[in-house]
């Protein structure tokens, strides 16, 4: 573990198993220096046991990173649990998974992510009080909406700060992946009058967009070089790469999904080719302001909306420092992060500080 890719002076790593239920999994506390270590739960068919550890790895010390830039008195983890080939989760699992997390005494507080509905976490929350993003007085605690909706005001930072535009209508916009995340999204992007182009794994999900909202469907493969003003990747991590970079045809990457960037050097690429970059975990903080402040404040509404509108704010004054510093905004985000986690700051990140 210590030489996992993702191990970034984590606090602690705990392996779980539970045979009656098939649950098998990860949790990755990266920091609790903020306060409790907050962060969803995901599940995935994981390719074996070592993908599944750098992936809750990465993902909790992004947590850190997102629950410090927004200012929330939280720190990071993860969970993922570990789906076997054509074998569905079951309650029973998700039980199983609230035993886990109450045996952690609070240090961990999950909530809903990838393969995972507000229904299981009802059924986590039976064994567990640590849970955020809960159902509250019939309303749905989904943070999928507040996710879309902090990803679109990041959108419109970024294109008023490399287009010098104040509003989207008859920009085009390239989104990748369209799960709850993704189609919120689409939605938000269609009132203000963008156009859409999409792609998803889904045909009949893709269908349904493209009749709503007129948009443009291409096949998974293609989704990176179509010439767009934005590129939004609202999929799953890991999509920016040496090879993918060079096929983008946009000047914005500004999408929901985390772990965009395959490495750091990833980040120098889109700033090198001209590309304005949204670091994920800045833009996509919506789901998590939600569920961070219902947890910790329930039914201060109006205190999550500023916080997510402050997303917008935030990255319009990142993108103003990596203008002025010459520095990729991943290393400026990067580096306000740890300091703000009390952490030292890498060595390519010292020039970004």
């Amino acid at each position: 573990m210590f030489d996992n890719e993702g191990f970034d002076g984590h606090e602690a790593v705990t392996a779980f198993n539970d045979e009656r239920s098939g649950l098998r999994g990860f949790v990755a506390i990266h920091s609790t220096a903020l306060g409790p270590a907050m962060g969803g739960c995901r599940v995935w068919q994981y390719a074996d046991a070592g993908a599944a550890l750098t992936d809750v790895l990465r993902l909790s010390r992004g947590m850190s990173y997102k629950n410090a830039i927004a200012g929330l008195p939280l720190g990071g983890g993860k969970a993922v649990i570990m789906r076997e080939p054509n074998t569905p989760t079951n309650e029973a699992m998700f039980e199983a998974f609230g035993d886990v997390v109450e045996r952690l005494g609070g240090r961990y507080v999950t909530a809903e992510d990838v393969g995972v509905s507000e229904q299981d976490m009802v059924s986590v929350a039976r064994r567990t009080r640590y849970v955020g993003g809960l159902p509250r007085d019939g309303v749905s605690g989904d943070p999928s909406p507040k996710t879309a909706l902090g990803v679109f005001l990041g959108i419109r930072a970024a294109v008023k700060a490399r287009l010098g535009r104040r509003e989207l209508a008859g920009l085009t916009v390239a989104v990748q992946g369209l799960g709850n995340v993704g189609r919120h999204l689409c939605t938000l992007l269609h009132r203000a009058g963008a156009k859409l182009i999409v792609a998803d794994l889904n045909p009949a999900v893709v269908d349904s967009i493209c009749e709503r909202f007129g948009a443009v469907a291409v096949d998974v493969d293609s989704i990176l070089s179509q010439k767009a003003d934005v590129f939004a990747p609202c999929a799953l991590g890991g999509v920016l790469t040496a090879d993918t970079i060079a096929r983008l045809c946009v000047p914005i990457v500004a999408g929901a999904a985390n772990n965009q960037l395959r490495s750091d050097e990833d980040g120098r690429r889109l700033f090198d080719a001209g590309i304005l970059y949204a670091p994920d975990y800045v833009i996509n903080a919506g789901g998590i302001i939600a569920c961070g402040l219902g947890y910790l404040q329930p039914g201060d509404d109006a205190l999550v909306n500023d916080r997510v509108a402050g997303i917008g704010r935030s990255l319009s004054e990142l993108f103003e420092r990596s203008a002025s510093a010459r520095v990729p905004t991943n290393l400026i985000a990067d580096a306000l992060a740890r300091e703000r986690l009390g952490l030292p700051a890498k060595s390519a990140l010292r020039r970004a500080a």
